[in-house]
């Protein structure tokens, strides 16, 4: 396989793991939600792979190819926060002569006003839940900056533009040590449930805080504390599965999605694999 070719596996890969493990109140195999199903976010990933994982593409290009062939796949937006995550990730894994996070870190200092244009027709197409109007680099407007700049101007409220603005130390600072702590003598899904739930119970889901407020991301977060707690001492993690999809059935009637805790978590996979299969520049030493 070319190296474009393994990037599009990884990412494929990452999404279909999410998937597959029970994450209260987001879409999984055991229950769909939000007038989305599992087959949706299915068909989304292996939409998007390809431009996503385009050969030599720039980062904006790559986030609306995605985009659009998701639409073309599904007719909905399942999976703009993972495109953001993951295209600049795509990108930094093209190149050999560097550990994955230095090459993100050049990516990110590359991005230029070309890719904000594009990710902006993209965030416009997609039209996430809660997309408002700013009084500055509106999404709807042609964007005066580039898109690292864009990204930092939105780091406070929106935590996938976070990553952006700290070169993606929530995924490389929390969920990459979750998850491989996780990983170490348990099942794998229910390591990727516990780095979600680590996500959740870290700090607000900005996806909840923008569709529903500040007090009910707070209450999820405990919730997901206490979850996060009982899963560490479980000695047979199935033993809790009853309790999350409880909690998982609840959150959903009450129209409460932990999207971006879920992205994280997507983004958390697509780096652990891409530093699985790919070889970069540390990692051979």
């Amino acid at each position: 396989m070319t190296r474009a070719e393994l990037i599009a596996a990884a990412f494929k890969w990452a999404c279909l793991a999410e998937l597959d493990v029970p994450k209260p109140g987001n879409v999984h195999v055991f229950a769909d939600g939000h007038r989305m199903t599992a087959d949706q976010f299915v068909s989304s990933a292996e939409a998007a792979a390809g431009p996503l994982a385009k050969p030599s593409a720039r980062v904006g290009p790559r986030i609306l190819g995605a985009v659009e062939a998701t639409f073309t796949a599904v007719g909905t937006n399942t999976n703009l926060g993972i495109i953001l995550l993951c295209a600049p990730l795509a990108a930094a894994g093209e190149a050999p002569d560097l550990e994955l996070r230095a090459a993100l870190c050049r990516v990110l200092r590359g991005l230029d006003r070309d890719d904000a244009a594009c990710a902006f027709r993209a965030i416009v197409r997609a039209s996430p839940a809660g997309l408002g109007r700013s009084p500055r680099h509106d999404v709807f407007e042609p964007p005066l900056i580039s898109l690292l700049q864009a990204m930092i101007e939105a780091a406070e409220r929106d935590r996938i533009a976070r990553q952006y603005a700290t070169n993606f130390a929530d995924i490389f600072d929390l969920g990459l040590p979750l998850l491989e702590s996780a990983l170490e003598g348990r099942d794998p899904k229910w390591a990727i449930v516990a780095t979600y739930l680590g996500f959740l119970s870290a700090f607000p889901d900005s996806h909840i805080v923008r569709k529903l407020g500040d007090n009910t991301a707070a209450g999820v977060r405990h919730k997901a504390s206490q979850f996060q707690a009982s899963l560490r001492a479980a000695t047979h993690p199935s033993a809790i599965l009853p309790d999350l999809l409880a909690w998982d059935r609840e959150l959903k009637s009450q129209g409460v999605n932990p999207g971006t805790s879920a992205d994280l978590t997507v983004g958390t996979l697509f780096v652990h694999r891409l530093q699985t299969i790919l070889p970069f520049g540390r990692n051979n030493d």
